[in-house]
């Protein structure tokens, strides 16, 4: 039951999540966003950006400050508004994950536990 509660919560909060993705796709590719995060924002050099599992204020202020290898972008260079794009964008990119029981190695493993 709190599964199902916390799975509404999270739908709720991307709902609620402010931004355009056709303008952010566009950012995306302006700011050259896909050089570390890939075209998928999955599988470059820079953090893995989906599943997006920070909330837009989270990741307008990780952007914003920077960490690790991430670049600070200020509000100056990008602001809120176009951040919340960006964000809007990214949720949309599908997981290409594939799931751990279809990779016999890693079914394997997960069968001997």
């Amino acid at each position: 039951m709190s599964r199902i509660v916390f799975s509404l919560l999270i739908a709720a909060a991307a709902a609620f999540a402010q931004g355009n993705a056709a303008s952010g796709k566009d950012l995306y590719m302006k700011f050259n966003c896909y050089a570390c995060h890939g075209f998928s924002g999955q599988n470059g050099s820079g953090a893995r950006l989906v599943p997006m599992k920070m909330t837009q204020q989270a990741f307008t202020d990780f952007v914003h400050k920077g960490r690790g290898g991430m670049p600070s972008y200020s509000a100056k260079v990008i602001p809120d508004a176009q951040l919340a794009d960006v964000y809007a964008y990214i949720k949309t990119l599908p997981d290409l994950t594939p799931p751990a029981k279809s990779i016999p190695a890693l079914s394997e493993i997960l069968s001997q536990n």
